[in-house]
């Protein structure tokens, strides 16, 4: 009896250390090495013209800054540090988020602290891995490529570009399959709902197998704005074409 009393204690205890509420998010940021007054802003997309807007801005106080506020579901948003050489992007959703910012390489910024970032930072991870040899390759051929332009040797610009081609398609091609694996095995993730999105524009994509995806969703990522869209398209690409005249009444089928 008193196990399962400090069990509920310490649950208790848990919950009330949150410092944010359902439908509010605490972005606690480090800045190591970047002096006081810099700007950040929170950036943010407007839902009709899909423009950046600004959201919030705070200064960088003793190597740390705070932002707070309200979020009705994940969304893709950005931190823009005065003078740095590009944008943190990250989901902001309800939960305490930590962001690290690296001010020497600001893409290695680290993001986590709620499910849909870690999950975003271990996708990136993964994908990464599944493009390295493109990479890789890329690296290695660049000042070879560069000697045969100048060289106007199209023997040996043919041949790298065919080698680059064969091997961008295979890339591309298990991409796709960690696309496609990870929608399946992550109902719950925001991603998995960007990566149906991408699915339903693609004409080339099947139909039925996002249907299928779309379809085991959790249903809070069923109402999110990519959601709602994916639910739209589908709709629509299950009307019939314009000018396909339906079969007369009492037809056979």
């Amino acid at each position: 009896m008193k196990k399962i009393l400090f069990l509920l204690t310490a649950s208790v205890a848990i919950i009330s250390c949150s410092k944010v509420k359902d439908g509010e998010y605490l972005i606690t940021g480090t800045a190591t090495g970047i002096e006081n007054g810099k700007t950040i802003i929170l950036q943010g997309q407007d839902p009709t013209t899909k423009m950046a807007v600004s959201l919030d801005t705070v200064k960088v106080e003793n190597g740390k800054f705070e932002i707070k506020g309200k979020v009705t579901e994940p969304a893709f948003h950005t931190l823009i540090l005065q003078g740095a050489n590009g944008p943190i992007p990250f989901i902001l959703e309800t939960g305490e988020i930590t962001i690290a910012i690296d001010k020497d390489s600001i893409h290695k910024s680290k993001v986590s602290g709620t499910y849909n970032n870690d999950e975003y930072v271990k996708f990136n991870e993964d994908l990464t891995k599944t493009q390295k040899s493109l990479v890789d390759f890329q690296k290695k051929n660049t000042q070879k490529m560069q000697q045969a332009q100048q060289a106007q040797d199209t023997a040996t610009i043919n041949g790298l570009m065919k080698q680059y081609m064969t091997l961008q398609t295979e890339v591309q091609a298990n991409s796709k399959k960690k696309y496609l694996t990870y929608a399946e095995s992550h109902p719950k993730a925001y991603i998995s709902a960007l990566i149906i999105q991408s699915m339903i524009a693609d004409p080339s994509a099947d139909i039925k197998k996002t249907e299928s995806l779309y379809n085991g969703l959790d249903e809070s990522l069923k109402n999110t704005a990519p959601g709602k869209e994916i639910k739209a398209k589908l709709g629509q690409a299950k009307m019939p074409a314009v000018g396909a005249s339906a079969a007369p009444v009492g037809s056979p089928n």
